[in-house]
């Protein structure tokens, strides 16, 4: 029903935020549980909207074999798994200290409400984005208790980077969309406008992504890694120009897999460096 590796477009950013606050390795249990909180939070956000989303989807030519619409998993099925989900993650986000606790409706909140969003607002691409913008900050939060102004900037580039990419992704939905009046991009602005939204989210993803590198005074291997960002960035935007949809899996899901784990191996590789220079 949902797909556990799709928890690799935040996950890496979750670690760098986590790493980034102490500019090192944090303590292994606050790891531990920053990354049971982030399955969690993704299986509850993604189960929720399949949930949500049941009627339309069996609906939609592209999404009736899915498996609650096809009759694979049971609706009760899929509500005891949020369930579960929902009382994990809140469970370890009170392990990993009293602000995340406190913080755990407002993410509900926000990682839940995103499955409404189409139904008014062509803004949902960008509640989408700052649904997987909470990881870096929870992570962050989660290891000093607080929020430093790099961290903002990391956040920024992931909601930036996740409206632009799931703008990309709506085209498939166009005429959907338009005949059952949900909202998106594409649907209200057209595919030629979308694109060049979409391409203003990715430059301002790179922006922010930059900014933070500043603000960490990051050295060779973070840099690095942003340039190799912006190439598969540039990628996306190649593949789907037109509004192309023949490789719009591979613009999505392979190429946006590898944005967060390249940006954070490049981050990882400088502390391991600095850790080992004499």
């Amino acid at each position: 029903m949902i797909k556990f590796e799709h928890t690799v477009f935040a996950l890496p950013f979750a670690l760098l935020g986590a790493l980034a606050t102490v500019r090192g390795l944090p303590p292994l249990e606050k790891i531990g549980w920053i990354l049971v909180a982030m399955v969690s939070a993704r299986t509850a956000a993604m189960t929720f909207n399949r949930i949500a989303d049941q009627d339309l989807d069996g609906e939609n030519p592209r999404t009736r074999d899915r498996a609650l619409p096809a009759g694979r998993v049971s609706r009760g099925g899929a509500m005891a798994l949020l369930g579960l989900a929902i009382v994990l993650f809140a469970y370890a986000a009170g392990r990993l200290g009293p602000l995340p606790w406190k913080l755990v409706p407002l993410a509900l909140l926000v990682i839940l409400g995103y499955s409404f969003c189409k139904r008014f607002t062509v803004l949902s691409h960008v509640v989408l984005g700052l649904s997987l913008a909470g990881a870096p900050l929870g992570a962050w939060i989660a290891v000093n208790g607080r929020l430093d102004p790099p961290a903002w900037w990391i956040a920024l580039g992931v909601l930036t980077w996740t409206a632009g990419f799931d703008i990309l992704y709506a085209l498939q939905d166009l005429g959907f969309d338009r005949e059952r009046q949900l909202h998106s991009i594409p649907s209200r602005l057209g595919v030629p406008v979308a694109l060049w939204v979409s391409r203003c989210m990715h430059l301002a993803a790179l922006t922010a992504w930059a900014i933070f590198n500043l603000k960490l005074e990051a050295h060779l291997f973070p840099w690095l890694a942003w340039a190799v960002v912006a190439v598969i960035l540039a990628r996306e935007q190649w593949v789907v120009r037109g509004g192309r949809l023949e490789r719009i899996d591979h613009a999505f899901f392979t190429l946006n897999s590898m944005v967060g784990l390249i940006f954070f191996t490049g981050y990882l590789a400088e502390w391991v460096v600095a850790r080992l220079a004499p």
